[in-house]
């Protein structure tokens, strides 16, 4: 007999030997929210805080069966899908979430912390298009990031995010959550801000100022802890929302463990709720 009190959240991503993205961080999160990680691994990065110098993939057989043994052990509340290191790899784990089309899905697919900005190239975007995007219930994606998925469809050069993610929401995708850097669509140059789409267009469009540091790992520690929230049953647009302040407070409380970026406090949840009773 189960004795589940934590929800489940089953992440698939790239091993980082500094705990700074992927699988190792999103557990981190999770835990921070209450909930119980479990994960697969799709890459093993070659990586300290200053950069990241190489992706080593792993075996899709074997991460398939990773994801299936612990799929038929445990009851997963949400799926969160973070960077993959091949084609095939996307196609595998579309074919696994499919089967489970009631969990919600968080897509995270790309890394800026990879080489040339984290951009995959045209056959993984394709392949995430085409196979996880029409089911995914968030996506979670960088401006950057949306223009270079955009050009599989549209002309280069052209700069139209709300068209972009509208163009995604008809493929399938529920809600499309783009970051943008400071300066560019809602924001100044002192504002940073994550704008949501859904199949009506912009819902909200959050916004923090920007801080001058360099981070590795802020757009995971917010589609972690979205997957989180809606893991304890939070609608989307809701869980979106509050992963924001999460996120805001993370990046405040940075640590800079190495010569490199500075890493956001994904553990500033629960020194907070100690410090209060």
């Amino acid at each position: 007999m189960r004795n589940q009190t934590s929800p489940l959240i089953l992440s698939f991503g790239l091993a980082d030997p500094v705990g700074a993205v992927g699988t190792h961080a999103d557990v981190a999160v999770f835990s921070a929210f209450g909930c119980h990680g479990l994960s697969v691994t799709t890459g093993l990065l070659i990586a300290d805080t200053a950069r990241i110098d190489e992706v080593r993939p792993f075996d899709t057989e074997w991460m398939i069966d990773q994801a299936r043994v612990l799929l038929e052990d445990m009851p997963v509340s949400v799926f969160k899908v973070g960077p993959m290191a091949s084609a095939d790899q996307v196609q595998a784990i579309a074919e696994i979430v499919s089967d489970y089309p009631d969990i919600p899905l968080i897509l995270d697919p790309f890394l800026s912390a990879l080489p040339e900005g984290g951009v995959a190239g045209e056959s993984m975007l394709e392949a995430v298009r085409g196979a996880l995007v029409p089911q995914a219930t968030i996506l979670v994606l960088s401006h950057l990031e949306l223009s270079r998925m955009a050009e599989l469809w549209r002309d280069p050069g052209v700069d139209d995010m709300a068209t972009d993610a509208e163009e995604l929401i008809n493929m399938g995708c529920e809600f499309v959550l783009v970051n943008c850097p400071a300066g560019h669509g809602h924001g100044d140059k002192q504002t940073m801000s994550n704008t949501l789409f859904d199949v009506d267009g912009e819902i909200e469009t959050f916004s923090w100022q920007y801080l001058p540091r360099q981070y590795i790992g802020a757009g995971s520690t917010m589609s972690a802890a979205i997957a989180a929230l809606m893991a304890h049953g939070m609608e989307a647009p809701d869980a979106a929302a509050d992963a924001q302040d999460y996120l805001a407070r993370a990046l405040a409380t940075a640590q800079r463990y190495g010569m490199g970026r500075y890493v956001p406090n994904r553990l500033h949840r629960i020194f907070t709720q100690e410090s209060s009773q």
